[in-house]
């Protein structure tokens, strides 16, 4: 029986009461949607709001839904085909052509870590005045480890506790007192946009907040979900029930909502301190908190390092383990958070690599804030053309197994594919 099904009850023989029924729901798309708000997501809101004031904050109105809907779109896929996107793209669309997505979601995934890497070290040398490379290489082998230690569960359980720091960008918004008519009127009515570097901001908060990472990351954890309930066969994976489908849809409203949340408090923050004093270039996240503290307090200050980090420790595992499931998915390799190193090498060595080359890149010198702003275009580039594979998967019945997207989850994916090929489109023409 579901336990989670209405009548359901606890091995106490008691039945959850609602508040345990949602709570017991949340679980990848918490973890999807609050991984979303990495520090190269940070970094672009926080470029949003410094170069371009309340001018962008109607876009987290915009984003929300469309986030909403391609996240749910890729857990059904794994929800139903149980098994990762790309091992259900493998079965649609030529090898060369999925060999060429994967090596540029590795290239762009291990830019991203090292950038990852780099604005939690900025943040850590603030609070601590450890040198930054020192933090480089301790987070990185920290996360590395942890990821090839620890099982899917452990990994899943410190994920969603991670996904808290989240509300410091609230608080930090919060404590620098908006003027918040002014700010309802940015969010609910959309302003124009003017030069190639808002059409290029615009392109990297679409392309940090539908990133491909999270994609493949999404199916796959809806598989590994799947695998820690008992379905350890694909057979036994296949297909889900509608109230399976039904929680998935919740915990990904939820995720992505709180994701969207971070976003808008983190540019209204900017906007708000960094704009207004004419603060509009950034290249370090430690910059960009340092530069609060005239404005929002030193409390401030901390919160939005504190937040740095938190959201690194969420988002680097997922970065490099979607890199890793869709590497070994495409070439049939075994694969798994829950399997032990000798049990997927390959697995873990695309993890391992990609994080070690996260470390490499902090040496390069290259300022984070840039770096972080960069994947987040580069990611808004190759997202559209991954979301046109996504919409074909999604709507072929016998991929499907007659359980295909509904309508309106494609219409609402097809409206953040044109989208994000209009904003490119815009970018460089504009």
């Amino acid at each position: 029986m579901d336990p989670h099904a209405r009548g359901a009850r606890d091995e106490k023989g008691r039945r959850p009461t609602t508040l345990r029924r949602f709570l017991n729901a949340l679980g990848p798309g918490v973890i999807t949607g609050a991984a979303d708000d990495d520090p190269s997501g940070i970094a672009t809101y926080s470029v949003a709001g410094a170069q371009l004031g309340t001018g962008l904050l109607w876009i987290a109105v915009f984003t929300w839904p469309l986030m909403a809907a391609v996240q749910t779109m890729c857990a059904r896929i794994g929800m139903v085909t149980g098994e990762g996107l790309m091992a259900a793209l493998r079965e649609k669309y030529p090898r060369p052509v999925l060999a060429l997505a994967c090596f540029a979601l590795f290239i762009a995934n291990t830019i991203n870590i090292g950038a990852d890497l780099a604005g939690m070290a900025d943040a850590a040398e603030l609070v601590t005045h450890v040198n930054s490379h020192v933090w480089v290489v301790v987070f990185g082998m920290g996360i590395a480890w942890a990821t090839v230690q620890w099982r899917y569960r452990t990994i899943a359980k410190t994920l969603e506790w991670l996904a808290l720091v989240l509300f410091a960008y609230v608080i930090t918004a919060i404590k620098v007192g908006p003027p918040w008519r002014e700010v309802l009127h940015a969010t609910l009515v959309p302003s124009a946009i003017h030069g190639r570097a808002a059409w290029a901001t615009l392109v990297a908060i679409l392309g940090t907040t539908i990133s491909p990472y999270l994609f493949f990351w999404q199916s796959s954890e809806e598989v590994e979900e799947e695998k820690a309930s008992g379905r350890n066969s694909l057979r036994d994976r296949r297909g889900a029930s509608l109230v399976e489908l039904s929680r998935r849809r919740m915990d990904v409203g939820v995720g992505t909502f709180f994701a969207t949340i971070a976003m808008y408090f983190v540019m209204l923050t900017t906007a708000l301190t960094l704009h207004t004093a004419g603060v509009r270039h950034l290249e370090t996240s430690a910059q960009v908190a340092e530069a609060l503290r005239p404005f929002a307090g030193r409390f401030a200050t901390l919160l939005y390092a504190l937040g740095i980090v938190g959201t690194g420790a969420l988002a680097i595992p997922t970065l490099a383990g979607s890199a890793a499931y869709a590497f070994c998915e495409l070439l049939g390799w075994r694969e798994g958070i829950d399997e032990r190193f000798r049990g997927a090498p390959a697995f873990y060595m695309v993890i391992i690599v990609a994080v070690a080359a996260g470390v490499v890149l902090d040496f390069t010198n290259i300022g984070a804030v840039r770096a972080l702003y960069l994947t987040a275009v580069l990611n808004g580039l190759l997202a559209p053309f991954l979301l046109v594979g996504i919409l074909l998967a999604a709507s072929d019945t016998r991929l499907m197994r007659g359980q295909p997207s509904s309508r309106l989850g494609l219409a609402v994916v097809t409206a953040a594919t044109v989208a994000m090929f209009g904003a490119a489109l815009g970018m460089i023409v504009f």
